[in-house]
C-alpha cells in the first residue's frame, strides 16, 4: 500500500498507536497526530523501528481546539497531495474528573474533543479526502452508548458549552457517554452529507481492552481494583486496531458508509423495542444500538448546534 496516507489521532498510546503500527506495517504512509509531541516523537520513532517503515509523520494536533485543527490540516495539506483514510481515533475521558472543563473555543472539552472536533477536521480534509480513490472515515465510538437504552437517559444539548456548569452536576462518564453518542448521530449524518462525493463515513463500537497503569491511576480506588481484574482477560489494543485496518482497506467495507460496525466486524442494527428481555440482550449483546440515535429531532439537532458553531468559527 506504498503511497497510501493515513491520519490516526490520539497515535502515541492505546489502540491509536496499535493502530498505527498496524498501518505502518502494512506499508502506508502514516500521519500521526497528536497533542504531546515530548511523549509522541518516543512513540513515532518506535513505529518507525518495528515496522521498518521510515514513512511515519508527526503533526501536532489538539482535537479540542479549533485553532489547532485548523494549523494541522493546512500543515497536512501542504505536505501531502490528498487523504486515502481519516481516523479519529483520540478522546477525552479524565477519569476522576469532578469539575466542568471548557476548550479553547469554550466548549465542553468532551464534547470539544470527541464531537465537534473530529466534525470540524473531516470538513477541513474534504477536499483532500475527495482526491483519493477510495477515501474512508472511521470515528472511534464506544459501548457506552448502551447506557441509551434507557428511555431516561439524554443529551444535555442545553449544556455542550458548560452553560449550566454552575447548577448541574458534573458527571465525566456521563458526559462522555453523550459526547459518544453524539458523535455516532454525526456519523449517520456526515454520511448522509457526503456520499455524494463518495466520501464513506463509519463508526466502530470499541469493545473492552487493555487499559493502561496511566489511566487506571486516575480513578477512584474501587474503580482501580476493577479495572485491573478486567484487565486480566481484557484483549490488547492491537485486535482493536486489525479491526480499525479491516473496516478502512478491506473490500468487505468498499461500499458501506453511514454505519455502526461491532468488535467482530458485524454491522450494527438500531433497536426495533427496548422493553424487557430485549433491553437485557441489547445491553449484554453487541448486535444493537438505541434508537435515540437514528431519532430525527435528536440527529437534527446535534447537526444544527455543531454546524452553527463551525460556521461562527469558520466564517
Amino acid at each position: 500500500m506504498e503511497g497510501q496516507i493515513v491520519i490516526i489521532t490520539g497515535a502515541n498510546s492505546g489502540i491509536g498507536k496499535a493502530a498505527a503500527l498496524k498501518f505502518a506495517t502494512e506499508g502506508y504512509r502514516v500521519i500521526m497526530a497528536c497533542r504531546n509531541m515530548d511523549i509522541s516523537r518516543v512513540v513515532q520513532q518506535e513505529i518507525i523501528q518495528k515496522s521498518n517503515n521510515t514513512n511515519v509523520d508527526l503533526l501536532q494536533l489538539d482535537v479540542s481546539s479549533f485553532e489547532s485543527i485548523r494549523s494541522f490540516c493546512a500543515a497536512f495539506k501542504e505536505k501531502y497531495p490528498r487523504l486515502d483514510i481519516l481516523i479519529h481515533n483520540a478522546a477525552y475521558l479524565n477519569h476522576g474528573e469532578k469539575q466542568y472543563k471548557l476548550s479553547p473555543d469554550h466548549i465542553e472539552l468532551t464534547f470539544a474533543t470527541n464531537t465537534f472536533g473530529p466534525l470540524l477536521m473531516t470538513n477541513l480534509l474534504v477536499d483532500h479526502l475527495q482526491k483519493s480513490q477510495d477515501p474512508r472515515v472511521l470515528h472511534a465510538c464506544t459501548t457506552n452508548i448502551k447506557h441509551f437504552f434507557d428511555p431516561k437517559r439524554k443529551i444535555d444539548f442545553d449544556n455542550l458549552r458548560g452553560e449550566l456548569r454552575d447548577s448541574r452536576p458534573f458527571s465525566v462518564y456521563k458526559m462522555y457517554g453523550d459526547s459518544k453518542m453524539a458523535l455516532l448521530m454525526l456519523t449517520f449524518k456526515m454520511a448522509e452529507e457526503l456520499r455524494s462525493q463518495g466520501i464513506q463515513v463509519n463508526a466502530l463500537q470499541i469493545n473492552r481492552v487493555k487499559l493502561s497503569e496511566e489511566t487506571i491511576q486516575k480513578m477512584s480506588p474501587l474503580w482501580r481494583v476493577l479495572a485491573k481484574l478486567q484487565n486480566l482477560s481484557n484483549p490488547l489494543p492491537s485486535g482493536m486496531a486489525d479491526t480499525y485496518f479491516h473496516i478502512c482497506t478491506s473490500d468487505a467495507f468498499k461500499n458501506v458508509t453511514g454505519q455502526l460496525i461491532n468488535h467482530k466486524r458485524e454491522i450494527v442494527q438500531s433497536s426495533t423495542s427496548e422493553k424487557g428481555i430485549v433491553q437485557l440482550r441489547n445491553l449484554f449483546g453487541s448486535a444493537s444500538y438505541p434508537s435515540y440515535a437514528t431519532d430525527v429531532d435528536n440527529v437534527e439537532q446535534i447537526w444544527r448546534i455543531c454546524t452553527a458553531l463551525m460556521k461562527s468559527y469558520l466564517s
